[in-house]
Formats: structure tokens, sequence, C-alpha cells
């Protein structure tokens, strides 16, 4: 028998962890904090399940482009973004439609 537990998530960011270790970071104001880590501070999401949007780093998604990292958005699962190293997280935040 299987269990399910709850989760408050509204929706899912999917991060490739490959693409971030390649870049060695390139978010945040320094540069060197990864997509994930800087998404997480600037939606104020603490992670785990009780959060209101889980940021989740994934495997290699495939895609590999050069000085950037892929994100998907697990609303708009058909359309995967790339994110150039050095974007602004507040922008991609806004982009993305999930602060207002």
């Amino acid at each position: 028998m299987n269990r399910h537990i709850r989760a408050d998530w509204e929706t899912a960011l999917l991060v490739c962890r490959k693409c971030s270790k390649k870049l060695d970071g390139g978010f945040g104001l320094k540069g060197k904090t990864p997509l994930a880590k800087a998404l997480k501070k600037e939606l104020g999401a603490k992670g785990g399940r009780k959060s209101k949007i889980g940021i989740v780093e994934v495997k290699c998604l495939g895609i590999c482009p050069k000085h950037a990292v892929t994100l998907i958005d697990a609303r708009k699962s058909r359309d995967w973004l790339i994110v150039k190293q050095g974007t602004d997280a507040g922008e991609l935040v806004a982009e993305l439609g999930l602060k207002g």
C-alpha cells in the first residue's frame, strides 16, 4: 500500500543541477550563488513540503546551454526556460508570475 503525503506547493520549479554546477554559482549580488538558492532567497521559500513553491534541483535535463541554467516551471511544463548567468532573481520571479 502506498502512502500519500500532502505538500502545500502551488507549483514546483525544476532547476538543472548540472548547469548550475558548470556555472559555479552565477547568480546573486556577487555572482556566486546557484540559481536554486537565489530563487529560494527571493521567494522566501524555506524549502520542504510546507513552502508555497517547491524549488527542486534535478539531474541533467539534457539541454546544456552555455553560460545559462535550464529551468522548468511545473505550471508550464511544455515551455522550458534558459536563464542566462547573472539574471536578476527578482526579474525572473516576476517573469514567472510568482510574485506580484
